[in-house]
């Protein structure tokens, strides 16, 4: 017997292809900042893939580096609205035409010393560095864009990754522009 299925059922979510943007803000650097750029994407139904805030060279002012995805219709308006906020001095977009963009990612494996020589030819592969060795385990750094550190992590899977930590990305504009 065959089932029909019921047409009670409510129609499936529109589809919204999400965008990833990089965002540069400039603030100053006074508690609560955050949290108020934080508010601007979450009403607007974008979502943070990564955060870095720094303190920049003059303590005043801080620069945070946000990657987010949502809805490219929205993007423009979440610009102009964290523009407007208190404390914000600029923000901007940034591609990869305009900016180079890095990450890192810190790689803790579990390898005994026989395997040991696959795995620093990997890190050598990926241009990483060696930052802890004991015996059953090392710690493993790799810097560069996310496709390149995507795929350093596929290539460690073959051993058993105890852990890894990452960092969202940090931009800055090419040549004479400002970030």
């Amino acid at each position: 017997m065959q089932t029909i299925p019921s047409t009670d059922a409510p129609p499936p979510p529109p589809i919204c292809k999400q965008v990833p943007h990089s965002l540069s803000v400039f603030v100053n650097n006074r508690p609560g900042v955050l949290m108020r750029i934080c508010q601007v994407f979450a009403r607007r139904g974008f979502n943070i893939d990564s955060l870095v805030v720094s303190q920049g060279r003059d303590a005043r002012f801080s620069r945070m580096t946000i990657g987010i995805t949502g809805d490219p219709d929205g993007f423009e308006q979440i610009i102009r609205q964290v523009s407007k906020l208190i404390d914000v001095i600029h923000c901007s977009e940034h591609t990869s035409d305009n900016s180079v963009t890095k990450e890192m990612v810190l790689i803790k494996i579990r390898c005994t010393p026989g395997e040991r020589s696959m795995a620093l030819q990997i890190t050598e592969h990926f241009a990483g560095k060696t930052v802890d060795l004991t015996p059953v385990s090392m710690i493993v750094m790799i810097t560069g864009d996310s496709p390149k550190l995507d795929s350093a992590i596929t290539m460690f899977s073959q051993f058993e990754i105890i852990e890894t930590v990452r960092t969202g990305k940090v931009v800055m504009a090419r040549g004479e522009q400002p970030t």
